[in-house]
Order: structure tokens, then sequence, then C-alpha cells
């Protein structure tokens, strides 16, 4: 029976968030892993959300955010290198949300300041959220990750999880927005070192002393499969609930709706409806749709393989929303 701290040394969302799905699925009975990790710049959604209904994908891709996908629930969040990242890691015998919590809460009180938890999943000071969590669980192995902000661009934050002005109509599991504060707001100077200090401290009156957690050669192998899908688009993207996205614009040719039903990623339907005066340039453009992913450039070569201008308009429509 051990305790291990590990500090993860990139700012890599896909690699940190790897290596907390391996913790997850290998930490052995009886051992307690509390694992840090700041993302330079990322927005992370939940296991069963949709990324278009949650995020300005638009923005995130201008900016060059990466999107996360947690194997775990809980709401979208953005992370920059003003917010830190923790997880508790344990076998499910040895779970305890209440220690995990008093952990957070305790360190926050070396700190100077008193927080609170309000329901399950947030911890706030002053009646202002600083830290949301979210559990998992896999292969009797439970984790308790959360935030918190500790002096994070609370602008770019909700920029980036304001959705664009498309309809959408999706199912799955939205995020419910909170009033937020960055810790430097209650306490000026504090940074996340001195955080991460204060949460060790904590957690070795808690639970004992810690060693630092050393990597194997078939871990370092492990976590480096778990990257290759973190990042892949199967995983950000494909793996969304059935929904609905709705674009209107107008063309050269006249007005355009553009209706799509999408599962897994992939376009299922489309149905256009336009005022145009071609009568069958809706019935033309929709079939090349239907079974592709939604990515601008893939639509894209599919209306541009018509060989009609009209087409051509629509695809360098969609190239530019940045879908």
């Amino acid at each position: 029976m051990s305790n291990f701290i590990y500090i993860a040394p990139t700012g890599d969302g896909w690699m940190n968030l790897a290596r907390d799905g391996f913790f997850l699925d290998s930490v052995k009975k009886g051992d307690i892993i509390l694992y840090f990790y700041v993302n330079t710049n990322a927005v992370i959604i939940g296991r069963n959300q949709n990324a278009w209904k949650e995020c300005n994908l638009e923005s995130m891709e201008s900016d060059s955010v990466q999107l996360v996908r947690r194997h775990t629930g809980g709401g979208a969040v953005y992370h920059d290198t003003g917010n830190l990242n923790f997880s508790f890691i344990m076998h499910e015998s040895d779970y305890d949300q209440t220690r995990q919590f008093n952990v957070i809460i305790d360190a926050m009180a070396r700190l100077g300041l008193d927080a609170e938890l309000s329901g399950r999943n947030d911890l706030l000071i002053d009646g202002k959220k600083f830290s949301g969590n979210a559990f998992g669980l896999s292969k009797g192995n439970r984790a308790h990750h959360g935030t918190i902000l500790v002096n994070t661009d609370l602008d770019k934050l909700a920029g980036y999880l304001n959705v664009s002005s498309a309809k959408i109509n999706a199912k799955g599991i939205g995020s419910v927005r909170s009033r937020v504060g960055n810790l430097q707001d209650f306490k000026p100077g504090v940074n996340i070192e001195m955080v991460r200090k204060a949460i060790t401290d904590s957690f070795v009156q808690e639970y004992g002393v810690a060693i630092e957690y050393r990597f194997i050669g078939s871990s370092l192998a492990d976590i480096e499969k778990r990257y290759n899908e973190q990042k892949s688009w199967d995983w950000r993207m494909g793996k969304t609930p059935q929904f609905d996205y709705i674009l209107d614009n107008r063309f050269s040719f006249g007005e355009m709706q553009l209706h799509f039903s999408l599962r897994d990623g992939l376009i299922r339907d489309v149905k256009l409806y336009s005022d145009c005066l071609d009568t069958e340039l809706c019935d033309r453009i929709a079939p090349s749709l239907v079974g592709i992913r939604f990515i601008p450039q893939i639509m894209s070569k599919a209306l541009k393989s018509l060989g009609s201008s009209d087409a051509d308009e629509i695809a360098s429509y969609l190239e530019a929303k940045h879908l």
C-alpha cells in the first residue's frame, strides 16, 4: 500500500488526460494517486457532451485551443495556465469523496481561504465557484478530479463556452453555467505552485507519506496509445449523441437553410430549403452530404465534386464556418 503524487511535465491536454485514464485503469488496490496537471489552452468536455453545443468551435480553432473529451462525466470547462487540475485515483474500496473534498477544503484553509462544498460537484468561496469536480469508475477503480481556478482568463472561459449562432437541437448532457471566481480574487498573489503545495501538504496529512509516481516502459506505450485516441476526431467529435444542426445563409442564388441530422459525428440526413429559382438544386446537393463526417473540408470536397457553381458557393460558406 503506497501513496503517490505525480505532477505532469507538459501542458498538452490530450497527454494529460491520457495519463489520467491510465492511472484510473491501472491503480492497484490499496494505492492512492494524487495527480496534478495544468493544460496550456484547452476546453474539456464530459464524456456524454456535444462539442458543437457546448463550445464555440470557430473561436477555439482560430485561437488554437485544444478540444479534449474526458472519459468521465461533468460539464464543459476552459483550462489555461492559471488553472490547476487534480485527480484522486484509487480502488473503490479506498474511495471516500468526503475525505477527498476535505483535502481541498483544508488546503484552501492553509492559504487563508474559507471554502465550502455546494451540492455534489462544486466548491465555493463567498458564493463563487472556484472548483468544479467530476467522477469516474473503471475496472473497480474510481477517480475524483477537479479544477481550481487560480488566475485563469475568465473572459476567454466565457467566450469559448458560448456556442455559435447556429440553431442546435441536441440531446446529451449540457453544462450548467455558474458564477465563477479565481482564487486571486480572494487572495491576491496566490499562484499555482502555492496551491499545489497546500493540496500536497493536506493530502499527506490525510493519507500519509507520498512518493513520486514513476512510469515503466510498458506504461509509457499504453499512455501513447491513449494519447492518440484522445486527439483523434473519432473520440473528440465522433462520440456525440444524436443532434440536429441548422445553418441559415443568403447566397447569390437565394436564401438557403441547411438542416443536418447527426449521430456519432456523421451526417445521417440532410434537408435543404431554399427560395432559389433552381427547384432541383436542393435535391442534387443533399445526397452528396449524407454519410460523411461533419467536417467542413470533407463536406466541401463532396459539394465541389458536383461541378456546380451553386454547390461551390455553399462549400466555401461551410469552410468559412469552421464547424
